[in-house]
C-alpha cells in the first residue's frame, strides 16, 4: 500500500500593517511605532482583539478563509487607529515623533504664549486708560481662549485624517489656493518675524547683562549691538539642531519657567518701589483727533499681539499618539488649559502692575526699559541681571519653538523632491541658513521689535478670525442657528480689527520716524 507523502505547510508572508510604515529618521526614531529594543527583539505587545490573526495561524488555513480574517484585522486596525498617516510625516520635524502627552503640551504652549510681547502691554494702557485697558485685555483673552478650543477640536474634525499643521487646516477650510494665500503670509510671518524680534531683543538684553555684571572693569572694549545679536544668533542656532518638536520640550519648560519667573519679578519690582512723581492714569493725549484714534488702534494691536500661538496649535497636538478611544485633543486640550491659566497670571499682572507703577510715564520699550530707566539704582545689581538673564533664557526657548514650522516646511519640500529623509547634514545647513537670515533681517530692520502694534494687526486673524470661519465652514452647523451667527459675527469682526490695528500700527511707526526705543538705557 502507497504511503501518502506528507502535506506541506505553506507558510504565507504577513500582510502589511495598515498603519503608517516605519521609517528611520536622521534622528534615529521610528515614527510613529515604537523602535525595536535593544538586541533586535521587538517589544512585547499587550494582547488585542486582532492578536490570534498571525502567519502562523494563518497558514494551514485556505485562501478564502485567511483573505476574510485579514480583511477583518484591517478593519479592527483602522478603527483602533483613528487616522492613517502620510509616511512622509514619519520624516518631518514636527510629527517624526509622536510620543507627546498633556505636559508636553502645556509647556509648549506656555513657552508659545508668553515672552516679550507681553512687557508691552503697559504701553497699551497708557492709551486705552484703565478700563479700556483691562476690558479689552479681558475681552482679547476670553475671545482667544475660544478660538484655541476650535483649533483643538478641528485637528481630527474628518474622519480619517489629521491636519497636523495650520497651512493644511485652512486649505481644507477654504479650499487648496485660498487657503494657502490666506494662511501662509500671516503664519510665516508669526514665525520668522517673531525669530528677529527675539533675535533683537535677546542680543540687547544680553549686552545690558554684561553691562550690569561687568559695571566699569570692562568698559574698555565692550562689543556692538551687532555682535551681541550675533552672539545670540550662534547661541539659537547650537540650540535648533534638536531634531524634532517633541525634543525640545526640555527647553519649553525652561521657556515657561523663565517667562513665568521674569513677569513676576518685573512686576512686583516694579510696584515695590516709589513711583515717579509726575505720574498720571490719564489716557495719553495727542495733538488731533485723528493722532488719538490712531494711537489707541495701536494700543489694541498690541493687546492682540500679546496672544500670539495659535500658529503652533496644530503642531504641538501632531505630536501626540491619537487613537479611537483616546484621541489627541483630550490631553492637548488638558494642556491648553493649564498654560492659559498661567498665562493669565503672567499678562494680566504685568499690564495692570506696570501701569500703576509707571502710569503714562511708561517708555515705548515696555516695563522692563522702565524699570532700568527708573531704578537701576535703586534695585540691586544682582536682582536686576537675574532678571535680564532669565529674559535671554525665554527668548532662546521662544527662538526654538515658533522657528520648528519653518524647519518643517524646509524639510517637506526637500523630501517632497528626493522622496528620502533629510540626512542629518542637510537638516543642519537649513537650520544655520534660516537662522543667519533672521540675523541679517534683523541688522537691516533693527526697529522691527517696536512694531508691536504693526505684528499684531497683520497676525491677528491667525488667532481671533480665522479658526471662526474654520468652524462654520468645516463642522457645518446649522444656517441661521446662534452657532451659525456667533462664528460669522467673531470672523468678521477680526477681519475687520485686523484692518483697523494695521493702520494704526503703520500710523504708529510713520510717526515715531522708525527710531528705534526698544532697551535704550539713559
Amino acid at each position: 500500500m502507497e504511503e501518502r507523502p506528507e502535506t506541506e505547510l505553506i507558510s504565507i508572508p504577513a500582510t502589511p500593517r495598515a498603519s503608517t510604515p516605519e521609517a528611520l529618521t536622521p534622528s534615529g526614531q521610528r515614527s510613529p511605532r515604537p523602535a525595536a529594543s535593544a538586541g533586535g527583539k521587538a517589544p512585547s505587545a499587550a494582547w488585542t482583539p486582532t492578536s490570534f490573526i498571525s502567519p502562523r495561524f494563518l497558514s494551514p488555513i485556505g485562501t478564502p478563509m485567511k483573505r476574510v480574517l485579514v480583511n477583518m484585522k484591517s478593519y479592527l486596525e483602522e478603527v483602533g487607529h483613528l487616522t492613517k498617516l502620510n509616511p512622509q510625516d514619519a520624516w518631518l520635524p514636527i510629527t517624526e515623533s509622536r510620543n507627546g502627552n498633556a505636559h508636553y503640551a502645556a509647556f509648549h504652549n506656555l513657552n508659545a504664549g508668553v515672552g516679550f510681547q507681553a512687557l508691552l502691554l503697559p504701553v497699551a494702557f497708557a492709551f486705552l486708560g484703565w478700563s479700556w485697558g483691562i476690558l479689552s485685555l479681558t475681552i482679547a483673552y476670553c475671545w482667544q481662549l475660544y478660538t484655541l478650543w476650535i483649533l483643538v477640536q478641528l485637528h481630527e474634525a474628518v474622519p480619517g485624517k489629521r491636519y497636523n499643521r495650520y497651512v493644511e487646516l485652512a486649505q481644507a477650510a477654504f479650499g487648496e489656493k485660498l487657503g494657502l494665500w490666506l494662511a501662509v503670509f500671516p503664519t510665516v510671518y508669526l514665525s520668522a518675524g517673531t525669530a528677529t524680534a527675539l533675535i533683537l531683543i535677546g542680543g540687547e538684553t544680553m549686552k545690558l547683562f554684561f553691562q550690569i555684571v561687568c559695571g566699569p572693569l570692562c568698559s574698555s572694549n565692550p562689543l556692538t549691538t551687532v555682535e551681541w545679536y550675533l552672539v545670540f544668533t550662534s547661541l539659537c542656532i547650537v540650540l535648533s539642531q534638536l531634531p524634532n518638536l517633541n525634543s525640545i520640550a526640555g527647553l519649553s519648560l525652561v521657556g515657561a519657567v523663565t517667562a513665568i519667573t521674569y513677569c513676576t519679578m518685573v512686576w512686583v519690582l516694579s510696584v515695590s518701589q516709589e513711583r515717579p512723581p509726575t505720574i498720571s492714569y490719564e489716557p495719553l493725549s495727542l495733538s488731533s483727533f485723528k493722532a488719538s484714534v490712531f494711537s489707541v488702534m495701536n494700543a489694541l494691536g498690541i493687546v492682540a499681539f500679546a496672544f500670539r500661538g495659535h500658529n503652533l496649535v496644530l503642531e504641538i497636538q501632531a505630536t501626540m499618539p491619537s487613537t479611537f478611544k483616546h484621541p489627541a485633543h483630550v490631553p492637548m486640550w488638558k494642556g491648553a488649559k493649564v498654560a492659559y491659566i498661567f498665562i493669565a497670571m503672567c499678562l494680566f499682572p504685568v499690564a495692570i502692575g506696570g501701569f500703576w507703577a509707571y502710569g503714562n510715564q511708561m517708555p515705548q520699550g515696555g516695563i522692563l526699559n522702565a524699570l532700568y530707566g527708573f531704578h537701576s539704582h535703586d534695585i540691586p545689581r544682582g536682582l536686576l541681571a537675574m532678571t535680564f538673564l532669565l529674559v535671554v533664557f525665554n527668548c532662546l526657548s521662544s527662538f526654538q519653538i515658533y522657528s520648528m514650522p519653518v524647519f518643517d516646511s524646509f524639510e517637506a519640500s526637500y523630501t517632497s523632491r528626493t522622496n528620502r529623509p533629510c540626512s542629518i547634514w542637510v537638516r543642519c545647513g537649513f537650520r544655520v541658513f534660516y537662522g543667519f537670515v533672521n540675523f541679517f533681517i534683523g541688522v537691516a530692520l533693527p526697529f522691527l521689535s517696536s512694531l508691536a502694534g504693526l505684528l499684531g494687526g497683520l497676525t491677528l486673524p491667525v488667532t481671533f478670525a480665522y479658526p471662526c470661519f474654520m468652524w462654520v465652514l468645516i463642522k457645518k452647523p446649522t444656517k441661521y442657528s446662534f452657532n451659525w451667527y456667533f462664528n460669522w459675527i467673531l470672523g468678521w469682526l477680526g477681519i475687520a480689527f485686523s484692518l483697523a490695528f494695521s493702520i494704526g500700527g503703520i500710523w504708529s511707526m510713520v510717526n515715531s520716524g522708525l527710531k528705534l526705543k526698544f532697551f535704550k538705557p539713559n
